[in-house]
């Protein structure tokens, strides 16, 4: 395997970033994950816009998306995969032990890792903990994860591949790594971006796409919608089946089949939408 790092490629074994590095130590940095698919990203645009606006909600100096692409290209190009996880991490760098920064200037890492298609549907939990809608650090798409590997963890301890959170309103939210839409009288409906979710770029295209509506909803949803279903940059759009004790038979339902097969479509037909 090869990874991008400062400038250039290497091989996994001497790929080497500083232990000192602010992303590792405090988790000073910004990410995206974008799919490749024969090589080739998908809505590699979209994703540098949301690496560039995350990077200065966090302060870090402007990323230079030009070298972006050039490490991203370069990446895929020494790692043949027919559907891959491109991952693009930009840091603090070199800092002290401590929550200022140093001024030695960011870390750029990209790599790949092969993938396969993630199932037509899926199970989710709803977990108690928040999304605080009102934080520092709601709609930017940071490296400071350890919440979600926490609940991730519970949903996969339940059987699930995703759970899902409330904001400190009990508005329903986001997953771990995803975006919800829930299915009502037959409208697409997804909670607004002001719920302190992330601005999914799936979320995007299939708001875009399939006509859905941004709509404040509570977390109680979930136990009265016709049809749920995620969105993501692996999973693109992923019915849901069950949600928590609740079966939804027959998942992908008839509005969700449509979204998932309206986004395949025109997903196919434009890489870089």
């Amino acid at each position: 395997m090869k990874i991008w790092i400062d400038g250039g490629l290497h091989d996994l074994a001497s790929a080497r970033v500083s232990v000192l590095d602010h992303g590792l130590t405090v988790g000073d940095g910004v990410f995206e994950t974008v799919k490749a698919v024969g090589g080739r990203p998908f809505a590699l645009t979209r994703h540098l816009d949301r690496l560039a606006r995350s990077a200065r909600g966090l302060g870090l100096p402007e990323p230079d998306l030009d070298e972006v692409r050039r490490a991203s290209a370069a990446v895929l190009d020494a790692n043949p995969a027919a559907l891959g996880r491109l991952r693009i991490t930009y840091t603090g760098g070199l800092s002290p032990l401590g929550s200022d920064r140093g001024d030695h200037g960011p870390t750029l890492v990209v790599a790949l890792d092969e993938t396969a298609r993630r199932p037509d549907s899926t199970a989710v939990i709803t977990v108690p903990w928040t999304r605080n809608e009102r934080g520092a650090l709601t709609g930017l798409k940071t490296t400071s994860y350890a919440e979600n590997v926490l609940a991730l963890a519970r949903a996969t301890e339940q059987g699930a591949s995703e759970a899902l959170f409330a904001n400190t309103a009990g508005r329903l939210c986001e997953g771990t790594g995803s975006n919800v839409f829930v299915v009502l009288d037959g409208e697409i409906h997804t909670p607004p971006v002001a719920s302190g979710c992330l601005a999914g770029v799936t979320r995007a295209l299939t708001l875009e796409w399939t006509g859905a509506r941004e709509t404040d909803l509570p977390l109680d949803v979930l136990d009265r919608a016709d049809e749920v279903f995620l969105t993501s940059t692996l999973r693109d759009v992923q019915a849901v089946h069950r949600v928590d004790g609740r079966d939804l038979p027959g998942a992908p339902g008839p509005v969700t089949a449509k979204a998932m097969r309206v986004f395949a479509e025109r997903a196919a037909d434009d890489l870089d939408p």
